[in-house]
């Protein structure tokens, strides 16, 4: 179910209501009237405004630690880059507005400007898959189209990346590291940060190339889940003996934590 189908979304939730079948969402975000609408459903998900929180936070605090270093042309502002998964979906539209925000709290807080966007005349602080794939290729596309006019040398290049997930920000590492950045020791490296800690990010992460992620916990997730429809199988209360871990918020959703992974 794509997020904001409201009415699809309660279709399904009627249907099953009149088969009397138990029904579970999970990931994508759901209305929480329409989750009540039905007894024995549930959302097994996460506080999807998280995510771009606390990768904001993790920005901010990253480039404090040597703000200097990542103002490559000296002007005192950091310039960056925005890649969003999906114009439409509310994961992308929250990532895409407090990955910046609260960077630029923590930096004002610090007496640090806030970022600036790298295209002055751009109507738009983004950059979006038209598909909404949310795609390697995608970001990379458009990454390298970025470098060949805003370069070290033009004194104009991009000093930071934020992506809605891990795909697009590797594909962002992979047109830098054609550029010859971000490819080690003696390279100049452009902080880079996505979302869900997948395993070709957190590779990357540990060669220096991508400076951190939000890790999404896909096994905590399915472990609810799974533990979820044991329980509606056997009669037993939703979400009877699930982990303290997890979220509990009503009767209605399960909210799995997130959390900030910047390398073992």
């Amino acid at each position: 179910v794509e997020t904001g189908a409201d009415g699809i979304a309660q279709n399904i939730v009627d249907t099953a209501k009149t088969a009397n079948i138990p029904l579970m969402f999970c990931n994508r975000s759901i209305e929480q009237s329409i989750v009540e609408s039905y007894d024995k459903c549930i959302f097994v998900g996460t506080n999807y405004e998280d995510a771009g929180k606390m990768q904001g936070d993790m920005i901010g605090e990253y480039l404090l630690k040597d703000f200097d270093k990542y103002d490559l042309n000296g002007d005192g502002v950091i310039s960056y880059v925005m890649f969003k998964g999906d114009e439409s979906n509310q994961e992308a539209i929250a990532r895409t507005k407090y990955g910046v925000e609260n960077a630029n709290a923590k930096l004002v807080e610090a007496g640090k400007p806030e970022l600036k966007y790298y295209d002055d005349k751009a109507t738009t602080l983004y950059l979006v898959d038209q598909m909404g794939t949310w795609s390697r290729q995608v970001a990379q596309d458009y990454m390298t189209t970025i470098l060949a006019q805003y370069t070290k040398d033009n004194n104009n290049m991009v000093e930071l990346v934020i992506a809605n997930n891990d795909e697009m920000a590797i594909g962002a590492v992979q047109a830098l590291q054609s550029a010859g950045y971000n490819k080690g020791e003696g390279s100049t490296t452009i902080p880079v940060f996505g979302v869900d800690a997948t395993d070709d990010a957190k590779n990357l992460i540990s060669e220096g190339s991508l400076a951190g992620t939000i890790k999404q916990d896909a096994v905590g997730m399915a472990d609810a889940i799974a533990k979820i429809a044991s329980n509606y199988l056997a009669g037993k209360e939703a979400t009877a003996d699930l982990d303290e871990h997890y979220v509990r918020e009503g009767s209605w959703k399960i909210a799995i934590p997130y959390s900030i992974y910047l390398g073992e």
